[in-house]
C-alpha cells in the first residue's frame, strides 16, 4: 500500500486544536492550489474558497453554524462556495444567457465540484500533519455567511473546513462495510437491512467507548432522527437563501 492510500484510509475529523501553533501562509497556499487543481465540470471551475482568520468573524460564523466552537478555536476557517458568478461574467462578455442557474443542475454541478475540491484540500492538509473538520452546519443559516462574506449573486456557501494543528486525535470512527456501499454490476438492496443491523452494534460499542458510557447511540437511530426532524434549519433556510442568490430552479 502506498503512502497516499495510507493517508486517505487514516482520516479522522479533529475538533481539538493546539492554540500555540498556527497554519502558515505557505501551508494555506499548498492546500488551495491542491483544491483548485481538482477536476471540475466542463472546466467551468465553479468553486471559490474564502479564508477567514479574523476572530470576531469566526465567532459570528461559529454561532450561525450551530455553536461549533472549533470554528473559533482552529486558526483557519475555509468556506467552500459553489460559484456561477464568473460564469455570469463570461456569459455577459460573450452575449449569452446564463440559463443554468434556472435548473437544479447548477446546484448538482456546483456541489459536486465543491466536494471534489474539499477532498483535495483535506488530503493536502493531512499530508502536512494538520487536522481538519468539515462544517456542513454552515447551511443551517446560510444567509449569515452570504452577508458576512459579501457573496455576490450565483455564489452559495456549501461547506466549511476548519484547519489547524491537532491537540487531540480521536479514534477513527468505523464506516459501513463495503458490502453496503460497494456494488458490482448492480445495486444490492437486499443486503442493506442485515448489514445495517451489524453496523448499528459496532457503532453503539464505539460510542460507549468514546463517551465513557454516556451514549450508546447507533447509526440508524441517529441518521433516521436527523433526516426526520433534525434538518429543520436546513429545510427552512437553504432554499430561500438559494433563491435570493439567483438560483430559481423548479
Amino acid at each position: 500500500m502506498n503512502e497516499t492510500v495510507k493517508l486517505l484510509k487514516n482520516h479522522r475529523s479533529v475538533r481539538e486544536f493546539d492554540p500555540a501553533k498556527d497554519v502558515t501562509e505557505e501551508q494555506v497556499k499548498a492546500m488551495i492550489e491542491s483544491a483548485i487543481a481538482a477536476p471540475n465540470w466542463v472546466n467551468g471551475q465553479q468553486v471559490s474558497i474564502i479564508e477567514v482568520r479574523d476572530q470576531e468573524k469566526k465567532a459570528k460564523l461559529a454561532e450561525a453554524a450551530g455553536k461549533q466552537r472549533w470554528i473559533e478555536e482552529g486558526p483557519v476557517f475555509f468556506i467552500f462556495c459553489l460559484d456561477f458568478y464568473r460564469a455570469k461574467v463570461a456569459a455577459e462578455k460573450n452575449g449569452k444567457t446564463l440559463q443554468i442557474v434556472d435548473d437544479i443542475e447548477a446546484i448538482i454541478i456546483g456541489s459536486t465540484d465543491v466536494g471534489i475540491a474539499l477532498s483535495n484540500t483535506i488530503n493536502a492538509a493531512e499530508s502536512m500533519g494538520l487536522g481538519i473538520v468539515p462544517i456542513g452546519g454552515i447551511r443551517r443559516n446560510p444567509q449569515v455567511f452570504i452577508d458576512t462574506l459579501e457573496l455576490p449573486e450565483y455564489v452559495f456557501p456549501i461547506s466549511g473546513l476548519v484547519v489547524g494543528h491537532p491537540r487531540d486525535i480521536p479514534e477513527q470512527k468505523p464506516r459501513l462495510p463495503l458490502a453496503a456501499t460497494f456494488h458490482k454490476e448492480q445495486y444490492n438492496a437486499e443486503i442493506q437491512g442485515a448489514v445495517i443491523d451489524q453496523y448499528d452494534e459496532k457503532i453503539s460499542t464505539y460510542m460507549k467507548e468514546r463517551t465513557n458510557g454516556k451514549s450508546s447511540a447507533n447509526w440508524s437511530s441517529r441518521t433516521a432522527g436527523f433526516y426526520d426532524t433534525g434538518f429543520e434549519h436546513y429545510q427552512k433556510n437553504v432554499t430561500p437563501a438559494l433563491r435570493k442568490q439567483g438560483f430559481r430552479y423548479q
